[in-house]
């Protein structure tokens, strides 16, 4: 009965993510956002305030907010004290640039808020490779400081590529060293992420290790309800809702106040408003076009014969979108096959365009780069990343 009620949409988000910049210091991969340099038009720190203050009306009790790299914001702890200060909570994710000693003691510390830390390899080898030189040394300091400051069950997220599947128990094993909670999620073919998909997305025998796993595993992982199409695969489902939230139960607020059904899924087919519009956010989430299409009755195309539909809801609507496949098709890793087929038929020249490149100039791939933000009237003390992740940051 659950699960129905939020096929039709609840009167405020379950979970929000909330994208504050596009600034980051790395170049990873398959970022998503495409994320590197700054976006002028980003919201201001009172925008950003007053749209914490309609969540608060609104009850939504956290939200979960990236970029980019959210601590290069010159306002982010002033954001976040706000915010907890207004009955929002706070998940926030991180390369883990800023995660000092001391901003480790002040989190854990503070009630109402949780770390994230990306880490896509359980070697520096692995890691690197996606995220950028230094980058895994940067998160494991991260997460020692966390640990010493006595801040427990932070979260070490993960994106799953076709390097990382085999080092599923690695990651569960550095999870537990630092007393944190292990999430796992899937890649998506957006963002940076579409040029590299075909390169780093697991193989069908990986899916099967993956699926697996989760059923042995999955009570002490978090999903984020990523996996749902791997259920096809047996008799017991991976836990959780096990159901697409896009504009539903969930939806993303980007740097410059677009709102989208699906935080995999920057792009104009799924863009619902803006929270700089008459109305705000509420009238967006409340009375858009389009989440309120996604919140009727979902046709499920050809998928509605298949056996396994109930339980697999025929998968990921942004997987779907940008390998060019109907959003009424079969998922692009389809378990029974038939994503493969759908796929073969796809004209790859046709693929919808990504949103906008917010990328580093220059090469993206393995190379430590600066954040290419313009220069700031205030003091930066703790301004970490000029030309690599971890110049400048005292060894501990």
């Amino acid at each position: 009965m659950l699960v129905e009620q939020f096929k039709h949409g609840l009167n405020a988000p379950i979970c929000l993510t909330w994208e504050w910049t596009y600034a980051c210091n790395l170049a990873c991969a398959h970022c998503l956002s495409s994320s590197g340099r700054r976006d002028p038009m980003e919201l201001s720190t009172d925008e950003i305030k007053s749209v914490i203050d309609e969540l608060q009306r609104m009850q939504v009790f956290y939200i979960n907010v990236g970029g980019g790299e959210p601590t290069v914001r010159a306002d982010f702890w002033e954001l976040l004290d706000y915010a907890i200060a207004h009955q929002v909570g706070v998940k926030f994710s991180t390369n883990g640039l800023r995660i000092t000693p001391e901003r480790a003691r002040q989190l854990a510390a503070t009630d109402y808020v949780d770390v994230q830390i990306s880490l896509d390899g359980a070697t520096r080898e692995v890691n690197d490779a996606v995220r950028g030189p230094g980058s895994y040394d940067m998160a494991i300091r991260a997460m020692e400081n966390l640990a010493e400051a006595g801040f427990e069950n932070f979260k070490i997220s993960v994106v799953m590529t076709r390097q990382n599947v085999s080092q599923l128990d690695d990651f569960a094993a550095i999870a537990d060293r630092y007393g944190a909670q292990l999430r796992i999620t899937r890649l998506r073919p957006s963002g940076r992420g579409a040029d590299v998909w075909d390169e780093l997305h697991p193989t069908a025998e990986q899916q099967l290790e993956l699926y697996d796993w989760l059923v042995g595993h999955g009570e002490r992982v978090l999903t984020g309800d990523s996996f749902f199409h791997l259920n096809a695969l047996g008799s017991e489902p991976i836990p959780g809702l096990n159901l697409c939230g896009a504009g539903r139960v969930v939806c993303l607020i980007d740097p410059v106040g677009d709102v989208y059904a699906c935080p995999f899924a920057i792009h104009d087919a799924f863009k619902a408003g803006n929270v700089r519009s008459p109305g705000g956010f509420a009238e967006v989430w409340q009375s858009s076009s389009l989440f309120q299409e996604l919140r009727g009755e979902q046709t499920g195309g050809a998928c509605r014969s298949c056996s396994a539909y109930d339980v697999c809801q025929g998968g990921c609507m942004a997987a779907k979108f940008f390998t060019g496949l109907p959003l009424d098709g079969p998922d692009p890793e389809c378990v029974k096959g038939h994503g493969a087929t759908a796929l073969a038929a796809v004209d790859r020249a046709a693929l919808p365009p990504q949103g906008t490149d917010h990328s580093h100039k220059g090469p993206v791939r393995s190379q430590p780069v600066s954040l290419g933000m313009p220069a700031l009237k205030v003091s930066r003390p703790d301004r970490f990343c000029d030309e690599s992740p971890l110049a400048g940051m005292e060894a501990r």
